[in-house]
């Protein structure tokens, strides 16, 4: 029997708030992988972006990692990684991806030293014998945002897509066949882009969650119970910064 090739999915973003969509999408990258045979999803990291990003609306890191945190209480694979939130400076994407390449390397090595077997909790058979692959899990509004002068570098982009790979999920109102098309890169490296169907399309953003706080409005059944709480506990979100 074919062993799978083991991957660990990394998100990287604002989180500002985590909604139950930036969870979902984990899931339905992962049964997706799944279903294609080839792959066993054993990890995914949540990265949140350092308080430098420049968002005017952009609750501080220590607070979004807490939310994060919280909203992954009931994730038996899922985690936050605090690296990216705690530098000094914004970072880009595909540094954090260097980052986490290297220290799942670092891992690798210090567990073949030991003469141990990679953790393989969560793990249905068959087991896999290959070296895991990172790869960037994001929505189809990313792709989109390829396309914005100045906000990419086309050789970030390439190494994003070359040497790690993306697995987009749809988005309503966004076209991911459409942004690979009509970019020379995507369509080159097309074949390391895993597209995923989100048969349950949402419009739900961490914006509409903010604007709905702000507002005073309900967001249960948007974030988690435990993130609401902790809103309401630090006042968070009570008005929009000018």
């Amino acid at each position: 029997m074919r062993c799978k090739i083991p991957i660990i999915l990394l998100a990287c973003g604002s989180f500002n708030p985590i909604t139950n969509m930036h969870l979902r999408l984990f899931e339905v990258a992962r049964n997706h992988l799944h279903q294609t045979g080839m792959y066993q999803v054993i990890e995914g990291i949540i990265s949140p972006v350092n308080d430098n990003y420049g968002k005017k609306e952009l609750a501080a890191a220590k607070h979004r990692v807490a939310m994060v945190r919280l909203a992954l209480q009931t994730s038996s694979w899922i985690r936050v990684d605090q690296w990216e939130s705690e530098q000094k400076e914004w970072i880009e994407t595909v540094k954090v991806l260097r980052h986490h390449y290297s220290e799942l390397l670092r891992k690798e090595a210090t567990n073949s030293n030991a003469g141990s077997e990679i953790p393989t909790e969560d793990i249905a058979t068959p087991a896999y014998t290959a070296a895991p692959e990172l790869k960037l899990l994001c929505g189809a509004d990313i792709l989109k945002t390829f396309q914005t002068p100045n906000l990419w570098k086309d050789e970030h982009i390439q190494e994003i897509v070359e040497k790690f790979g993306l697995v987009c999920v749809s988005r309503a109102g966004h076209d991911f066949q459409q942004y690979i098309s009509e970019s020379a890169i995507l369509t080159h490296y097309q074949h390391n882009i895993h597209l995923v169907k989100n048969v349950v399309q949402s419009d739900l953003s961490a914006t509409y969650v903010r604007q709905a706080l702000y507002q005073g409005q309900s967001v249960k059944y948007l974030i988690p119970d435990s993130v609401i709480s902790y809103i309401k506990d630090h006042d968070l979100y009570r008005e929009e910064r000018k």
